[in-house]
């Protein structure tokens, strides 16, 4: 009995308010839940093109052998011919109506084909009637990723300006618009519908990366970080599985779109980032969240500091200690601040172009498309986990390095795989889509360590810049299906290794600190990284 009332004696850890974000608990698991299931919405409404946009199977139709209503199946004249789906083979000049279409009725001559027979119905390409026009079909893609460029632009400031959760939320529930492609009857009309989705939507990729970072403690914002990623490649295999059960492409487009009017349960599930509502001098509301949270979290809090003022509570959160921002004729006459930043470019256009290429040309790949996609999608898993080993283990510089040179020369044998050989080149494939997930996830993270902090935020945005870049030309890729079967596969390993080319000009970031100035990096390229790192700590001593 002694011991017991002992243990009951024993008094509960007391924290400071400042405090409350350093410990993973209910709160932030289930913020990082809601915030998870909007990101999987998205990301679906993020790739949907692959397969509401996806090629058919389709042939020319010739009216004077079939009536407007033929189907698919191989006409017994087609079996003689020798022409592309986009040529109609002309008739003799003696034939007549009344005679039965063969293969002798037609002359060696041939024109563009102005109808067509299609397989299915499955894509637009069918409704819209988009046979033979690759260029529109992939234009889809592109015109998509230029929405979501212009939205996280926007979704950037409305974060900044009126918060995290309304942006986020905002843009979740956007997905909605969606729903009125599936009503429209022209090709413009359908991407216009398509770009302002994205354009609603796109945003709630950097607002809710920014909430789940400002909720979580410095020792598991890495977690959240993966958390976030994982819920990305969720949303692309859940999409996967969705278009393999339900391939009708309006069908498909009305479930997918759906959720996002469930998503607006978020208003009352999600709170604000107490960062955000300290810094925009929001005092009361960031200590009301912070007690909430220690509610949730079953942690005591010290009541009286409750009664600190905005300012010093910023000052224990660390918020508002900022470098000042550099000039421009600064960052830009520094020869080792333009490497860091064509390395950055480089690194992040290869890695959002290779990552999308492949995945958009999984469809392309021999055997079941749905199936190839799904494998490509599942690939991301392993690969992001490759990458977290590796960086914290080794570092940043030669994982990266290695890990580009693999992937452009998996892709590279890929290519050259003949088709026949289908378990060989779609292993190559996949392996290649291991490899680029690992340095998607990698290349992020190197280029936020490669420049200074009163520069990073510009030259971040350039990096960025370059991404989104290159999500939007990965789409087009298909289009070279028509010069040649390996074309594509050969651009993305050549990207790959030039980029690998590219990464033995910088340094390596993980035994260096984040530095503050252009000066600091300067005076890095001349010193020893062990050097530096004893200078930065006997720094922050004084």
């Amino acid at each position: 009995m002694g011991e017991n009332k002992n243990k009951k004696d024993v008094p509960h850890k007391v924290y400071e308010l400042w405090e409350v974000m350093e410990k993973l608990g209910k709160y932030q698991i289930m913020q990082y839940v809601y915030v998870c299931f909007g990101t999987i919405f998205v990301t679906i409404m993020n790739i949907n093109y692959i397969f509401l946009a996806g090629d058919l199977n389709y042939r020319c139709r010739i009216p004077e052998c079939e009536s407007i209503n033929a189907t698919f199946e191989s006409p017994p004249w087609e079996s003689g011919l020798s022409i592309d789906r986009c040529s109609k083979p002309i008739l003799n000049k003696n034939f007549s109506q009344a005679q039965t279409c063969t293969a002798d009725s037609f002359s060696s001559l041939v024109e563009p084909c102005m109808a067509w027979v299609y397989e299915s119905n499955n894509t637009i390409v069918a409704d819209l009637d988009l046979a033979c026009q690759p260029l529109k079909v992939s234009l889809v893609g592109t015109i998509h990723s230029i929405g979501m460029l212009v939205s996280m632009l926007t979704a950037g400031w409305l974060a900044d300006r009126y918060g995290r959760k309304p942006a986020l939320v905002f843009c979740v529930v956007g997905t909605c618009v969606g729903h009125v492609k599936t009503f429209a009857k022209s090709y413009y009309l359908y991407v216009a519908i398509d770009w302002l989705e994205a354009a609603l939507s796109g945003g709630a990729y950097p607002a809710g990366m920014v909430l789940m970072l400002e909720i979580s403690g410095k020792k598991h914002r890495l977690l959240s970080s993966v958390l976030f990623a994982y819920a990305i490649y969720l949303g692309e295999s859940l999409f996967a599985v969705l278009a393999m059960f339900v391939p009708y492409w309006k069908t498909l487009a009305r479930i997918i779109y759906t959720p996002g009017i469930l998503c607006l349960s978020l208003i009352w599930l999600i709170t604000e980032s107490p960062r955000w509502q300290l810094l925009n001098g929001k005092t009361d509301k960031a200590i009301e969240t912070l007690r909430f949270t220690a509610k949730v979290n079953n942690m005591k809090i010290n009541d009286v500091i409750t009664e600190l003022d905005g300012e010093k509570l910023k000052t224990k959160l660390n918020i508002g200690k900022s470098v000042a921002t550099e000039s421009y004729k600064k960052i830009f006459s520094s020869k080792h601040i333009l490497i860091r930043l064509l390395v950055g470019v480089v690194s992040r256009f290869t890695a959002s172009f290779v990552y999308y290429g492949l995945m958009v040309n999984s469809v392309w790949l021999p055997g079941n498309k749905y199936t190839n996609f799904l494998l490509s999608t599942v690939m991301s898993f392993p690969g992001e986990l490759i990458s977290l080993y590796l960086m914290n283990k080794i570092g940043r510089k030669l994982p990266l390095i290695v890990g580009f040179t693999i992937c452009g020369m998996l892709c590279i044998g890929s290519g050259y795989v003949p088709a026949t050989i289908v378990w060989l080149k779609i292993t190559l494939f996949l392996l290649g889509k291991v490899m680029i997930a690992s340095c998607y996830t990698g290349s992020v993270t190197y280029s936020m360590e490669l420049f200074p902090t009163n520069a990073r935020g510009a030259l971040l945005g350039v990096c960025a810049f370059a991404s989104i870049l290159g999500n939007m030309l990965a789409p087009l890729t298909p289009m070279l299906y028509t010069i040649s079967g390996s074309l594509p596969a050969i651009l993305f390993g050549i990207s790959a290794v030039v980029t690998a080319s590219l990464i033995t000009l910088t340094p390596e970031t993980k035994e260096l600190p984040l530095f503050d100035t252009v000066e600091q990096v300067e005076a890095s390229m001349k010193t020893k990284p062990r050097q530096i790192e004893k200078e930065t700590t006997i720094s922050a001593i004084a």
